[in-house]
């Protein structure tokens, strides 16, 4: 498998996703959102710009590509797939990850490619739409910045190592109290909010954060949105793990991510995971006393 052939037909494709967000962001299609619910609880958005995404990576991909030899799974269309794919390489996407941001055009909003073998990724594509920016890596090569122009360059994370001067970033949607309480309680108080995974991913890979923390609760976030993200943050020297630093893996049969997880810059990664585990036992031990 050629990974630098298909990364080379993958970057026009992020162009062209991002063109088509853009469109419905600012541009022809901006007043046709066509805002729908995937869950009865107005929680969870999904609009014309997201299926119009999806629909072009798809098939752009399986044109150039095909399906004898790939798999795909998209958020927009997994729910017509039953467990694990059994194809050796898949395409793990999502076409517009920040819809909540997308709708209320905070600019946070990201596209999420990546490709997945052995539960692993090892190609992947962060497009940021509103930046005009494609961050892409694979495994082993590190990781690259394009911008419109073609212009290209490759980054890294922050060698900040002191507790006290590192920024976390963390959602402004997906909040619940046990995250709240760890965020607290955390060493580290300098704290931004970010839309889209992959926004916060490129925020610690631009130097603007060092740390993003992840906590499931009655849901939890899906394999598309990590598995991208994760990669252009560990080829630019950072780590992305689960708190007792196990490693994700992804196309499991559970396209849920439970438990915690934290991606950081490295320098104080373990000592960050350790913190977390700590937090969360007293949290647990609390609500335990209080019912």
């Amino acid at each position: 498998m050629n990974l630098q052939s298909i990364l080379e037909l993958l970057r026009p494709i992020g162009w062209g996703a991002s063109d088509i967000l853009r469109s419905y962001y600012r541009g022809e299609h901006k007043d046709n959102l066509n805002v729908e619910y995937k869950d009865d609880k107005g929680k969870d958005p999904v609009t014309a710009a997201d299926l119009a995404a999806n629909n072009y990576i798809l098939k752009a991909l399986q044109s150039e590509l095909g399906n004898e030899k790939f798999g795909y799974i998209s958020e927009e269309t997994y729910r017509n797939q039953d467990g694990e794919n059994n194809s050796e390489w898949v395409w793990i996407i999502d076409p517009l990850d920040g819809t909540k941001d997308f709708i209320n055009k905070t600019g946070e909003y990201a596209i999420h490619i990546a490709l997945v073998r052995n539960k692993r990724p090892e190609l992947a594509l962060v497009a940021i739409p509103e930046a005009q920016k494609l961050y892409y890596a694979i495994k082993g090569s590190g990781t690259f910045v394009e911008t419109r122009d073609g212009e290209r360059k490759s980054v890294r994370v922050s060698e900040r190592d002191n507790l006290q001067e590192l920024a976390l970033v963390a959602s402004r949607n997906h909040r619940n109290d046990k995250l709240n309480y760890l965020l607290e309680k955390l060493s580290v108080k300098n704290h931004k909010s970010v839309g889209s995974v992959g926004g916060k991913i490129v925020a610690i890979i631009e130097h603007v954060a060092d740390i993003y923390i992840s906590l499931s609760g009655k849901s939890a976030p899906k394999d598309w949105d990590m598995a991208a993200p994760e990669l252009i943050l560990t080829e630019a020297g950072g780590k992305y793990t689960h708190f007792d630093g196990s490693p994700l893996e992804y196309n499991t049969g559970d396209i849920n991510q439970w438990g915690g997880l934290l991606a950081s810059n490295g320098k104080c990664h373990q000592i960050l995971c350790e913190q977390a585990e700590t937090i969360l036992k007293e949290y647990d031990s609390s609500e335990t006393v209080k019912s």
